[in-house]
């Protein structure tokens, strides 16, 4: 195994090695995270290793409606030789340069589960359901060729790095009907005086060596630059395990909160590249161009880090935060949760906890404020948006069955 995969994988186990009531799926969460691939692709393979673990779990289990296959398994098939078996080959599948450390991976987990016919349909199982579900998303469109068109006149230049998440409202969904389906109206009117308030305000708070802008303020803002899974993965990993779920139940949890942050990026690349707004860095430096007289132009202006390569609205953070705050409080009836502790790659040493779902996107919104990526109207728009995508895949699949299992 290359040294920098296993000192992930490591470095993970030992953070993960603290909560005793870890179970299959947080454990292959944590490895699914480390192998990923970087930002919102890997958040999509995230996504799949879910759903192959719930599939499979549920094959054994038949608590809820599957999402995409239901095989025949007898009750006694092990669920966790099934669960690690379906992520350790989904993984292998989708990051065919790591299989053999995947393959390895997988070897070890499924040497600490006794032998037997348990085991061995459990693990007969995972592969047919990867199998599945690797072929059900071979062509789902997510990777398709960057074809965005910068808008420019012949003859003049434009900054030429690669758009992130141009060919993301092309990709097939999972769980929303149409990328479009929450896609909010339009970018509140330049005219404005809303528009005026929150241009000064990130102007002041999210310039790099801002004076307003607080140490605490600053320290939020570096945590939240972390993007993709690593970022989100922890939050309902953590409550898996401070609530004891069941094998079942914390697949379900997972899958569906997997599915709902895959969707939600499918619908906020929808949106800010439907609407192409500008952002902070580009209008403050041109201020003097919008057509109101209470913005002034600052021709330096430079937010805290390096802006996004995707337009600016919605705000994608909060969406995100959003989506997963509704989807937990929705499969688990409220906003109050256990303490859980989030850390990040941006800002080392620093943890942030929360014991409550709708702060945990509050802070995040107000972090893409502080960092100068986001004007207050779309962080706004951007947490409406999430909510209303987190309660419609939690409602929408994967729900109990309505009658006895026959066998």
């Amino acid at each position: 195994m290359p040294a920098i995969i296993r000192n992930v994988v490591f470095a993970c186990a030992l953070v993960w090695s603290t909560f005793a009531s870890a179970n299959a799926i947080t454990d292959w969460d944590v490895k699914a995270v480390a192998f990923a691939s970087p930002g919102v692709v890997g958040q999509r393979e995230v996504t799949l290793v879910h759903v192959a673990m719930f599939d499979a779990v549920n094959s054994i289990e038949r608590r809820y409606r599957p999402y995409l296959v239901q095989l025949t398994a007898a009750k006694t098939t092990s669920q966790e030789a099934a669960a690690a078996t379906a992520a350790g080959t989904v993984l292998a599948g989708l990051q065919p340069s790591k299989a053999g450390d995947l393959k390895a991976a997988l070897a070890d987990y499924l040497a600490g589960i006794p032998d037997g016919d348990s085991k061995s349909d459990g693990i007969k199982l995972g592969e047919a359901v990867a199998a599945k579900v690797l072929q059900a998303r071979e062509n789902d469109g997510a990777n398709a060729p960057d074809a965005y068109r910068p808008k420019t006149r012949p003859g003049v230049y434009v900054p030429t790095p690669i758009t992130v998440g141009s060919t993301w409202p092309g990709m097939t969904l999972f769980v929303l009907e149409k990328p479009s389906q929450f896609r909010p109206g339009p970018p509140i009117s330049l005219e404005s005086e809303e528009w005026a308030a929150d241009y000064n305000e990130i102007k002041e708070y999210g310039e790099k060596t801002s004076a307003k802008r607080s140490p605490q303020q600053t320290e939020t803002a570096r945590f939240w630059l972390m993007l993709g899974a690593p970022a989100y993965q922890p939050l309902p990993r953590q409550l898996v395990v401070l609530k004891q779920m069941s094998v079942i139940d914390s697949a379900r949890l997972m899958a569906l909160y997997a599915m709902a942050q895959t969707d939600c990026a499918t619908a906020f690349f929808d949106a800010k590249y439907h609407y192409e707004f500008w952002r902070p860095i580009t209008a403050i430096r041109n201020g003097d161009i919008d057509g109101n007289p209470a913005t002034e132009r600052d021709p330096s202006w430079q937010p805290i880090d390096n802006t996004p390569m995707h337009p600016e609205y919605p705000c994608a953070h909060c969406v995100q935060s959003a989506t997963a705050a509704a989807v937990l409080e929705a499969l688990l009836g409220t906003p109050e949760i256990p303490e859980v502790a989030l850390t990040s790659s941006t800002a080392p040493g620093v943890t942030h906890r929360f014991t409550n779902l709708r702060a945990f996107a509050d802070e995040v919104a107000s972090a893409r404020i502080w960092a100068g990526f986001h004007y207050r109207f779309s962080t706004r728009v951007g947490t409406e948006m999430g909510r209303k995508i987190g309660h419609y895949v939690a409602l929408k699949v994967m729900q109990p069955m309505a009658m006895v299992d026959p066998r």
